[in-house]
């Protein structure tokens, strides 16, 4: 091999080495009253705008009623309320995260806004403040500007015993 040979095939290498090496996928930025979360978008089957909600009577406070989307009813949880917060007035920003892991159950996550979509190589580890965590809080982060963000499987939740349980008790 030539130097001119060698020289033109060091970046490529050096690119797919860079690639391998971080751990990069996308994730959806989301903000919950004043918390930001990461979500990881093969959990995210569809975002839409708020429809109109069926109330169901005598159900936890988190979850605000039931939507018919394209034929399927999903159940619509108040992200924040359901993660300990309190109820955040819904506006024009507010989205629906509609998921569907696969096993038959169709939930929809109400969030105030949609930050965007971002590599999560762009986030920096950090070691939980809180020592006791909801099962789908799996990580947590900090960006260049030094904001907190929590990364949020929205399978784990959906699967959870206590989110099953949307009677009030």
């Amino acid at each position: 091999m030539t130097n001119a040979e060698k020289s033109q095939s060091a970046p490529a290498e050096k690119m797919a080495n860079t690639n391998s090496d971080e751990a990069s996928f996308a994730v959806l930025g989301i903000a919950v009253g004043e918390d930001r979360f990461l979500i990881p978008m093969t959990e995210v089957s569809e975002v839409i705008q708020i429809p109109k909600l069926a109330h169901v009577p005598l159900t936890q406070p988190w979850f605000l009623g039931v939507a018919n989307v394209r034929g399927n009813l999903y159940g619509i949880t108040d992200l924040g309320v359901y993660l300990g917060g309190n109820p955040v007035p819904f506006n024009l920003k507010s989205r629906i995260l509609l998921v569907m892991p696969g096993n038959k159950l169709y939930g929809g996550f109400i969030v105030n806004s949609l930050l965007g979509i971002r590599d999560l190589s762009e986030f920096i580890p950090v070691k939980p403040v809180k020592k006791k965590l909801p099962k789908c809080i799996t990580a947590q982060y900090k960006d260049m500007e030094g904001r907190r963000w929590w990364e949020l499987s929205l399978f784990k939740l959906i699967g959870d015993e206590k989110f099953l349980q949307v009677a009030r008790e």
